[in-house]
């Protein structure tokens, strides 16, 4: 697990937070872990995003370990499950957990390659859209990368409602006394306007830290590893505009590869030992 150092001083542009915060200095991978992140089994599509994602360095930073237990909410195409069960598969777990309506094509992934053949499948969130919970108090670690703006959003949810407090009560549930929330996503700077949160693709950090601390987490710090100061946020169409998925098409497509993927934020949270 990385040192916590505690600065005394204010984020401005970075953090927006108006009180001491706590960083972290980049933590070393261990040799698993880089092995996991050299694994032969990836995509060389994904490798070729490390440069923006940092996977080795966000999931030190992270604490995480082989031996663990670990739940990744909402998986997508897998990129982080590529890192994630090779690094897990002997002596820890994998949990991928997506709605109920993805699970059918996580299964066509996990399929494809002995590498994901212990991986398990749940659903979340249940609140919304039904399905297999993750079992409560059954977690070590529990990550999702850019997915809280998902839930502000109402992303699943048959009315676009904001179901994200009830998402943060189901992912303590699912956590041990102890257990680490690990969360990345895009960072939306802290005077803007909150309705941004509910449009753009991006979301406050004092949104997720006020959602995490509701929940019952304790803030356990941030690291700057995944931070982007050429991100400026104020696209029409939203992160979206930016690599990988470039909402603009062709147009400006050269200056937006050459800002890069989202300045994201990369926070750390720890269910409180009973």
């Amino acid at each position: 697990m990385s040192r916590i150092i505690t600065s005394a001083f204010i984020i401005g542009c970075a953090m927006g937070l108006a009180a001491p915060v706590l960083m972290a200095k980049p933590a070393k991978p261990a040799p698993a872990l880089a092995a996991a992140v050299n694994a032969p089994t990836r995509t060389a599509a994904n490798v070729a995003r490390d440069k923006y994602r940092n996977p080795a360095q966000t999931l030190a930073f992270f604490g995480v370990k082989p031996t663990d237990k670990v739940v990744e909410l909402w998986p997508s195409g897998g990129w982080y499950t590529e890192i994630l069960a090779p690094y897990l598969k002997d002596k820890g777990t994998l949990t991928v957990a997506p709605p109920m309506r993805g699970t059918e094509n996580v299964k066509k992934f996990l399929a494809t390659n002995a590498v994901y053949s212990n991986v398990q499948v749940a659903n979340f969130p249940v609140i919304i859209g039904g399905g297999t919970p993750v079992a409560p108090g059954s977690a070590d670690v529990v990550l999702t990368f850019r997915n809280v703006h998902n839930f502000k959003m109402g992303s699943g949810h048959p009315e676009n409602a904001d179901y994200s407090e009830a998402a943060f009560k189901e992912i303590y549930a699912m956590l041990k006394p102890g257990g680490v929330l690990g969360i990345e996503d895009h960072r939306l700077g802290e005077s803007a306007d909150a309705e941004r949160e509910r449009k753009s693709g991006y979301v406050k950090v004092s949104t997720v830290r006020k959602l995490a601390e509701q929940a019952g987490f304790k803030f356990a710090g941030s690291s700057e590893i995944n931070a982007n100061p050429k991100d400026t946020k104020d696209y029409p169409k939203g992160v979206w505009t930016l690599p990988p998925r470039f909402a603009e098409g062709d147009t400006d497509r050269a200056k937006f590869a050459a800002i890069g993927e989202s300045d994201r934020m990369t926070l750390k949270f720890v269910k409180p030992k009973k």
